[in-house]
């Protein structure tokens, strides 16, 4: 889905963009579990659309492109391997991933950005799982090999807490911060909230696909804990890794405890937070009148500085256009990097 919304977005864009920042992005390969379409040339953004939302493949492409993995030997659907990618992107500049997030062993989104990082390519990044397991480790090969490595989209989808903590609070000590990070377990506790029972309100978000395939990512708490991974490490500085969060999940709560928090003017959320080098996931009760008390699919978090006090950014999370609205932000950056003779 994000990579379909990327490729509508540069699409409708295409003038903007090269009017406005000089930026005429070339795809060069995209693959999916069907397999691939490659071509040096460029492939068409409209043509590889419709060739994933008619064939259910880009390997569908035809014409300049082509199938790869085993699709294109004919004997049936599988995902083009690192190598047949690696080969086809030979000579781009930068590797877009969008696999699944996988919080075992992270492929294989590590091997893709590893790799790609090998070949001197930029990366941008919306999969958590590689940041999730070894953010650190990344950001080392990322240095090494002297390229950019940017996941705005990891974070908070198209609302921009990763840039807004990073930037807009240059020249701060942040000291902590805590937040709602998945949008899908604060619909659920919203739902409660108006009456509903637990099993009601996670049908009601399943049925609105709110909820993820694997559901333990949203209810353990697993989703959330891969972003404050993301946000320690990028913001405070901390070297830490998913083993490193103390997380509890949603399954525990009940109907009775949300009466229970409404009767003292509270409400139960399941915050996020980082504070005296420890992370939690956890459900707590908030005031109702607290910043972080946004309801349904939203999310917020509150960053604390040394100086500045408090500040709260909310917006929607995930979603198909709302990423690729932040790898396109990622994009401009590299580019922008790329120009300024800063990365070759």
């Amino acid at each position: 889905m994000v990579g379909r919304s990327l490729a509508k977005l540069l699409e409708s864009r295409a003038d903007d963009l090269y009017v406005g920042y000089g930026l005429k992005p070339r795809i060069v390969a995209v693959s999916d579990n069907g397999g691939m379409a490659c071509d040096t040339a460029g492939l068409d953004c409209a043509r590889l659309v419709r060739a994933k939302e008619q064939k259910g493949t880009v390997a569908a492409y035809g014409g300049g492109g082509h199938g790869g993995g085993s699709s294109s030997k004919g004997k049936g659907s599988s995902s083009p391997t690192a190598a047949e990618m690696a080969e086809a992107v030979s000579g781009a500049d930068v590797l877009v991933e969008t696999t699944p997030s996988n919080y075992k062993d992270a492929e294989p989104g590590m091997t893709n950005i590893t790799d790609a990082m090998k070949r001197r390519m930029h990366v941008v990044s919306v999969n958590k799982g590689p940041l999730a397991l070894a953010f650190p480790s990344l950001n080392e090969l990322a240095a090494y090999n002297r390229v950019m490595f940017r996941f705005s989209g990891t974070v908070g989808g198209g609302t921009p807490i990763l840039d807004y903590a990073k930037n807009s609070l240059s020249g701060e000590r942040i000291t902590s911060f805590s937040g709602i990070l998945n949008g899908t377990t604060n619909y659920i506790l919203s739902a409660m909230a108006e009456g509903m029972s637990p099993k009601a309100a996670l049908q009601d978000a399943r049925t609105k696909g709110y909820v993820e395939a694997d559901e333990s990512l949203d209810l353990d708490g697993l989703d959330a804990a891969a972003k404050l991974v993301i946000l320690a490490n990028w913001i405070m500085g901390m070297k830490v890794t998913m083993p490193d969060v103390s997380c509890t999940g949603i399954r525990g709560v009940t109907s009775a405890d949300i009466k229970k928090a409404a009767k003292r003017n509270r409400v139960v959320k399941m915050t996020a937070a980082c504070g005296n080098d420890a992370l939690t996931v956890a459900p707590v009760t908030i005031p109702r009148d607290d910043p972080l008390c946004v309801n349904g699919t939203l999310n917020a978090i509150s960053f604390t500085s040394e100086h500045s006090g408090t500040q709260t950014i909310i917006g929607r999370g995930a979603g198909g256009t709302e990423t690729a609205s932040a790898i396109l932000r990622d994009l401009l950056y590299i580019r922008q990097g790329i120009t300024s003779g800063a990365y070759g």
